[in-house]
């Protein structure tokens, strides 16, 4: 299976895509205190990144493996007026947490991307 993370135990084997990694994220980083919004990863396409609907967040978070451990990079957008650097460690200390929790993967590192500060609706 391309792209997966796989646990074994003397029962078996279990994968686990890195599109199911990358859903977690995003709903993860969504539930965040001061994330508006997550954007699409790679170039700009125009003068204004558009927000991501709820239903395509994995468009903004890049799932990979290095060693045994899972690498995530994601994009977000804070609220304007906050503290980034707190807004993009909580994210980065939820997500890992979330991620180890629930696939039971050892997590690398994740890199939170702020690609633009808004104020919220």
């Amino acid at each position: 299976m391309e792209g997966a993370h796989a646990l074994t135990s003397p029962l078996g084997r279990i994968t686990i895509s890195s599109d199911a990694i990358a859903r977690i994220v995003g709903e993860t980083a969504l539930e965040c205190y001061g994330v508006v919004g997550m954007v699409a990863r790679g170039p700009v396409k125009g003068p204004v990144r558009r927000l991501l609907g709820r239903d395509r967040t994995t468009e903004g978070v890049a799932v990979g493996r290095e060693g045994g451990a899972v690498t995530i990079e994601l994009h977000v957008v804070v609220e304007y007026g906050l503290n980034l650097a707190e807004v993009a460690s909580s994210v980065r200390n939820r997500v890992a947490y979330e991620v180890e929790r629930l696939t039971g993967l050892p997590v690398g590192s994740v890199e939170v991307h702020i690609d633009d500060v808004r104020r919220s609706a």
